[in-house]
């Protein structure tokens, strides 16, 4: 353990808090040729995000019509870089939330109680419902200029990014084992020093394997995020996911073949560049006694290799050091002889004064909904929720038959996991919705009714949440443990009930979680599809918040969402709440 609790401590240290890129036993190399490497790609890279960032800074006010969409393949590079830019600007603020909101609510008994079911509304809120409300606020913030339509976007993005990251983040807290959360109170850490020594290396692997796969979820709502219809109006900004949406409407296979290469090479690119780096960089913060096989990439070892970013540590490292010393010190807590706990008198006052808002905004909700559309429009669209709530388990029980097994094995083994992981990237990555033009050719061309493809569809969008998370927990497995159990002779179906399920159960409940909220997100565009002027529906929750969000009907809208909620925050409380305390009281590794 010893090993282990000084790397932690290394991880506190500024100049080795970059990512772990550089060790102290590694000589400082003279400037050469991994120099030009790395400084040529930071310029260019900072020059497209420049370049692609100042074509946002034109002149729009509604009802202003911004150029049409050209599906000439030669414009996809732009768009291409567009998209990814949103991309990457809304994986920042969903970072950013994360640590912020998973934090507050692991280390706050009553932030918990309001945040974590928050979490589950939010969750359950499709990303048309944020749009509905978002796209007037951002333009009228940004009045007269194209960033209103880009915030909104990048919001839209957001909210398919943030929820799963921030799940993963309260579970890896939550489960930080006893005994290092008692060595850092022992040695008298502050907040801030448990936060980067503790909490932040103990969560990693499963934060970067989350957030990979919630920068898949932002791609996967990516066209409706840049070809926006709401409210009666059709807002549209350049993009992947827009070029799509005008290729599908003018029913051009040719273009939406054209985006589906880009989208392989974009994938691959991003999985190269950024996230095989972090998986890499997230394997040296492990918790486990022996040693394992040490994760390469030659990304990393490039990096490695220059002298550049040792010099930028050097002139930066004096001023990060103070920073985290001022930071340790402002959040130090000092005893108090006198201090007790919060009363449970304090407690109930909480609760009530939550409660009685809670109680007050649903009130507020029903009377608006009843006043509109009566209790004959609320039981057919409650029906409907039922559709897509056995839909949604369906999926769920599928999913994990399927992924649970494959996600262990690619966990386990770093050869297997360098080999998969470009291909379960791109496919997780890869935004199931540009698929959906061919996946309607053949539900038309073989009469398969989309009550039952619409599962499909879902599939695409939501399995991945589950097989992500399984592998982060199946990583975060020690090899110590893993080599206990092969020396005792543990196999098969023993294995799995004493090593693999227990370890892995927390990180299996957070995927189960994401992907039950995914996968209802996914019916939104899961349930009504089209090529053309050829639509196709399902019976479904999904479909008739889209058909309402279209329109600007927003009795209805408000009515579809508050009950995809309700069924959301139910399914929660009753079946993922248990299982969550199940993992931190059982199944916590200590």
């Amino acid at each position: 353990m010893e090993r282990k609790v000084n790397r932690a401590v290394k991880f506190s240290r500024i100049p080795q808090f970059g990512l772990g890129l550089r060790t102290e036993s590694e000589s400082q190399p003279s400037f050469a040729a991994a120099d030009i490497a790395v400084g040529l790609g930071t310029l260019v890279l900072l020059y497209v995000a420049a370049r692609v960032g100042a074509e946002s800074l034109v002149k729009f006010s509604p009802p202003d019509v911004i150029p049409t969409i050209s599906l000439d393949p030669r414009n996809l590079p732009n768009y291409a870089a567009r998209s990814t830019l949103r991309m990457f600007i809304a994986l920042g603020f969903s970072t950013l939330f994360t640590f912020v909101y998973g934090y507050a609510a692991a280390r706050s008994r009553r932030a918990e109680k309001v945040l974590i079911p928050l979490l589950d509304i939010l969750q359950s809120v499709p990303v048309l419902g944020f749009l509905s409300v978002t796209v007037t606020l951002f333009i009228a913030m940004f009045r007269g200029s194209l960033l209103g339509l880009e915030a909104a976007s990048i919001f839209a993005i957001f909210t398919g990014q943030a929820w799963n990251m921030a799940f993963s983040f309260y579970q890896s807290l939550r489960t930080v084992p006893a005994e290092m959360d008692e060595m850092v109170t022992l040695y008298g850490l502050s907040k801030w020093e448990r936060f980067t020594r503790l909490e932040l290396p103990s969560s990693v692997i499963g934060l970067v394997w989350n957030g990979m796969m919630s920068f898949g979820g932002g791609w996967f709502f990516l066209a409706a995020s840049e070809s926006i219809s709401v409210l009666n109006r059709q807002y549209t900004l350049p993009g992947l996911g827009s070029y799509v949406a005008s290729a599908i409407a003018a029913r051009d296979l040719h273009a939406v073949a054209w985006a589906v290469v880009t989208m392989i090479i974009l994938v691959l690119l991003i999985d190269q560049f950024f996230w095989k780096p972090l998986v890499t960089i997230a394997d040296r913060y492990k918790l486990e006694l022996s040693a394992g096989e040490e994760r390469r990439f030659w990304v990393v070892d490039l990096w490695r290799a220059a002298s550049l970013p040792a010099l930028f540590e050097c002139i930066l490292g004096p001023s990060l050091i103070r920073l985290d010393r001022l930071f340790s010190n402002l959040t130090r807590v000092k005893p108090h002889p006198g201090h007790t706990s919060p009363s449970k008198t304090a407690d109930r006052v909480f609760n009530v004064v939550v409660s009685l808002l809670a109680l007050g905004m649903i009130v507020a909700a029903v009377r608006f909904i009843l006043s509109s559309v009566g209790m004959a429009e609320v039981g057919h669209a409650a029906l409907l929720g039922l559709a897509t709530g056995a839909r949604v388990l369906a999926l769920l029980v599928l999913s994990t038959l399927i992924w649970t097994p494959i996600g262990v094995a690619i966990g386990f083994n770093p050869r297997l996991a360098r080999l998969s992981q470009p291909l379960v990237q791109i496919c997780a990555s890869f935004p199931a919705n540009f698929l959906f033009p061919f996946a309607t050719l053949i539900f038309i061309r073989l009469g398969i009714h989309l009550n039952w493809g619409s599962m499909l569809l879902m599939a695409l969008g939501a399995q991945w949440y589950l097989l992500f998370n399984v592998i982060g927990g199946a990583q975060s497995v020690p090899n110590d443990l893993r080599e206990m159990a092969t020396s005792i002779g543990l196999r098969g179906f023993r294995k799995w009930k004493f090593l693999i399920g227990p370890s892995i159960f927390g990180s299996w409940v957070t995927g189960a979680i994401t992907a039950s909220g995914g996968a209802w997100n996914a019916s939104i565009v899961a349930e009504i599809v089209s090529w053309g002027h050829t639509t196709l529906r399902a019976a479904g929750l999904g479909a008739y918040i889209a058909d309402a969000t279209s329109v600007g009907d927003w009795p209805r809208i408000v009515l579809g969402v508050s009950l995809m909620s309700v069924f959301v925050v139910t399914l929660n409380r009753i079946l993922w709440k248990p299982l969550y305390r199940l993992a931190q009281t059982r199944f916590q590794l200590s």
